[in-house]
């Protein structure tokens, strides 16, 4: 079967769950840093005519330094009551053997991907913190393999410098390439030692503790790798939210 059938199939057998919807509540600022270069690269941007690139990247960069590890908690240092469930269109139905994830976009290599396919990668488990911009975070431990481990699979081009990410509930983010490549950002199959449960993010979510909750997309449908980022970089940044969200 196609990568192409494969999807609508899957997506065929979506459905809503709208019992557990939290509604975020609307960005109105953030503090500091953040606030500063949001500010600094909207009107860079508009001098400029719009570019391509969020002007506040390379200054947040050297900020966050995305390469470098985060320390990690104990296991007796998770809060399982604090992780607050977070979605825009409430819980999709998933059947998980029907899911596919497909990575695509400028690679050499293309996958569509099981979860048994996913869960035959080397594993590994982190316990950190889960920041929303919202105010609230919580120590989880997730556990899953590292998504850079799927990018070298699939061969991405030399120019790839952005990868989109798709759900199942029409959410869609885009990360930097080199968040995407430390060693702590996951796709997580499990949450606390046990298998995930849908209403966070099952079968497949990202996980990291350099990008705040809001780039952490539940349900992963599609990794799509670019290097040109488009018009649409995010959900939530499309309505005012900072792009790079680093932490």
């Amino acid at each position: 079967m196609s990568q192409e059938s494969e999807q609508k199939q899957q997506n065929s057998e979506i459905e809503f769950d709208d019992t557990d919807l939290v509604p975020r509540r609307r960005f109105l600022t953030l503090a500091g840093t953040g606030l500063l270069t949001i500010g600094f690269g909207s009107l860079a941007e508009g001098l400029v005519g719009g570019l391509s690139e969020p002007l506040n990247q390379q200054v947040e960069s050297l900020i966050f330094k995305p390469q470098q590890p985060v320390p990690e908690f104990s296991i007796s240092a998770i809060e399982p009551e604090k992780l607050i469930i977070n979605s825009f269109r409430g819980t999709p139905a998933i059947n998980p053997l029907a899911y596919r994830l497909t990575i695509d976009g400028e690679v050499n290599n293309p996958l569509s991907l099981s979860i048994e396919d996913l869960q035959k990668f080397p594993f590994t488990s982190m316990v950190i913190r889960h920041v929303c911009v919202e105010g609230w975070a919580a120590i989880v431990q997730w556990g899953g393999l590292r998504l850079r481990d799927l990018i070298a699979i699939v061969q991405p081009s030399s120019q790839v410098k952005y990868v989109y990410f798709y759900s199942a509930d029409g959410y869609y983010e885009s990360w930097d390439i080199d968040t995407v490549m430390h060693p702590q950002t996951l796709m997580a199959y499990q949450r606390n030692g046990q298998a995930l449960t849908s209403e966070y993010g099952a079968p497949l979510r990202l996980a990291s503790p350099v990008k705040l909750g809001y780039k952490l997309s539940k349900w992963v449908t599609r990794i799509q790798l670019t290097s040109v980022l488009g018009k649409k970089r995010g959900y939530w940044e499309d309505l005012g939210y900072e792009w790079y969200a680093g932490l």
